[in-house]
């Protein structure tokens, strides 16, 4: 991982020893330390302190452990940073409530958006940054999941986007990272974590994804909720193939059309942009249902197709999957990803440049498919700065 993996501890005379002001000075692009350090946190189970206090607990168990030190260096990278970043959320999602208990719902959700950008612009290596991700937005995942309606669901579910040892390892490092007025509700939080590892290990889950008889049936599996055999091949009745293109603007989508399905035909939001004269910052409520529209035409008449927008957004993708999935459609994710500055010269050669406020508000919504999201996910992308 880009400059990065120097921050990570290797065995040295007195062990793995962090560098804390290299540290620090690497969290100045992403959220400061003295941001976290003045993140208050619910003193019953952050008894410890403020987000700086924990996270350095956290990085001293997770280097500690010996779960951490048993993995290979490029694990221990993504795992280091995922630890050094796990909470940088709660510095923009703490409030508190009426009683005046402090709550961070949402932190990991914004803090996987912070990491991603701030990964992005390092020009980090994109398995390995969307790991670190995934890993950031699961964290606590480990803390409740046998807890849930079907643990080995969302382990196998898990599974199929980040290695489910790696979440179990930062959820330890988490766990034993605080201190709690309850010591016995911190004793419960580690128990959990090394339940959920050996579940993962009995559904065959903690070192790879889930295994499936075929691509449908592993989506025919995601779309039941887990309640049909991983084993046994889904009947495949689908009748035509949807190919999805998502990337932020310039990234490469309409290249990759061009170059890999040059006779396929595409509904093209930007196209349509072009027809009716809608700039991107207008409302494109009408624009989108015109697009839903056309693509019900060739849905219906079980014809392959493109959809190709920017479709960046986890919800806004899975409402177009959705569209296909009741036509019986199969479907190919296709991602496209430039690095910032290349996108950004892309953006600038265009005849009509898509303007920096929209830009800014598609980063605002920006994710990146998982592998589960489709019956393929493709990911073209371009290593650049």
């Amino acid at each position: 991982m880009t400059e990065l993996s120097q921050l990570v501890p290797v065995p040295g005379p007195l062990g793995f020893a962090i560098d804390w002001p290299q540290v620090e000075e690497a969290l100045e692009g992403l959220v400061s330390s003295r941001t976290l350090a003045a993140t208050r946190q619910d003193a019953s189970v952050h008894a410890e302190g403020d987000v700086w206090a924990h996270t350095r607990l956290v990085l001293e168990a997770l280097t500690s452990s010996s779960e951490w030190r048993a993995l290979d260096q490029g694990q221990r990278v993504v795992t280091f940073v995922a630890a050094l970043a796990h909470d940088v959320g709660k510095a923009s999602t703490t409030r508190a409530d009426a009683e005046g208990r402090l709550s961070s719902r949402g932190h990991s959700g914004r803090g996987e958006q912070l990491v991603r950008h701030w990964l992005w612009r390092l020009g980090a290596n994109f398995a390995d940054r969307e790991h670190v991700c995934r890993l950031i937005r699961n964290h606590q995942a480990p803390f409740y999941a046998l807890e849930r309606e079907n643990p080995p669901y969302l382990a196998a579910r898990l599974s199929l986007g980040l290695t489910n040892r790696l979440l179990v390892t930062l959820a330890l490092a988490d766990a034993r990272g605080r201190r709690c007025v309850d010591a016995a509700a911190q004793a419960r939080m580690v128990e959990n974590c090394e339940l959920y590892g050996a579940l993962c290990e009995e559904e065959g889950v903690l070192d790879g994804p889930k295994d499936f008889a075929s691509e449908h049936t592993r989506v025919v599996w995601c779309e039941s909720g887990g309640q049909r055999a991983p084993e046994v091949a889904a009947f495949d009745d689908t009748t035509c193939e949807l190919t999805l293109m998502s990337g932020l603007p310039a990234a490469g989508k309409d290249t990759w059309l061009e170059t890999h399905c040059p006779q396929l035909e595409v509904v093209s939001l930007d196209a349509l942009r072009e027809l009716h004269d809608v700039a991107p910052t207008d409302d494109q409520g009408w624009l989108v249902q015109t697009a839903r529209e056309a693509a019900r035409s060739y849905l219906r008449a079980g014809r392959s197709f493109a959809w190709n927008a920017t479709t960046l957004s986890a919800q806004f993708r899975s409402q177009v999957i959705e569209l296909a999935r009741s036509y019986r459609a199969r479907v190919h994710l296709v991602y496209c990803e430039a690095g910032p500055r290349e996108l950004a010269a892309r953006n600038g050669s265009r005849r009509d440049p898509v303007p920096a406020a929209a830009v800014k508000k598609m980063l605002e919504r920006w994710s990146v498919p998982l592998p589960d999201e489709a019956h393929r996910v493709t990911y073209a992308v371009m290593v650049s700065p």
